[in-house]
């Protein structure tokens, strides 16, 4: 089976994937992320833009079910989606056990289904589900992508002794995407151009 994006001369689809924007990335949660409701506020405004579109949205939820897990424990308050993200009728949930969405999910034939050729991406945490879907996107055959920068949060991570500052894994993870894999945009940014081509 060709697992690949096909080629089609009809025109393709736009469809935003909003990953892991669940609430122990917040304030009071198991696993808070540097400036996540800030992003938030951002990825709603993005998300309300293709809810009014009625293109296709896609949330990807993380439930932990790996030996040693401290956060997106099944049932708890935690695994749900932050407010402001909650999926309405029409919008498809894809619920994961690892970082990567595409992996033991259907996620890319959900996708192909609608035609999709160009993805939007914004999510939590930068370094881990944002870099691995925005790769293995790329490598599937998807190669229009486009991510929000100030719509996606992380945390500081520690390498052998040395902090770095969460500022600092968000623009290096970010600048690595958008050196072959993805445009990277504010959502502002984006808001704009889109309005541009269809006012």
């Amino acid at each position: 089976m060709n697992l690949r994006v096909a080629n089609s001369s009809a025109p393709g689809t736009t469809a935003l994937l909003i990953l892991d924007v669940q609430m122990d990335f917040f304030p009071g949660g198991k696993f808070e992320l540097e400036g996540a409701t800030k992003a938030a506020a951002k990825g709603e405004s993005v998300l309300k833009y293709f809810r009014e579109k009625n293109l296709p949205v896609f949330h990807i939820q993380h439930v932990s079910t790996r030996k040693g897990a401290t956060f997106f424990f099944p049932g708890t308050p935690g695994v749900e989606f932050h407010s402001s993200h909650t999926p309405i009728s029409g919008e498809t949930v894809i619920v994961k056990h690892t970082v990567n969405p595409f992996l033991n999910t259907s996620l890319l034939q959900d996708l192909r289904s609608k035609n999709v050729t160009r993805l939007v991406v914004f999510g939590m945490m930068t370094h881990m589900v944002v870099d691995s879907t925005v790769r293995s996107a790329f490598d599937l055959g998807f190669k229009d992508i486009l991510v929000i920068s100030d719509a996606s949060a992380t945390r500081s991570l520690k390498f052998e002794s040395e902090l770095i500052p969460a500022n600092q894994v968000h623009g290096s993870f970010l600048s690595a995407l958008g050196y072959i894999f993805a445009k990277i945009s504010t959502a502002s940014e984006f808001l704009k151009e889109e309005l541009n081509k269809n006012p």
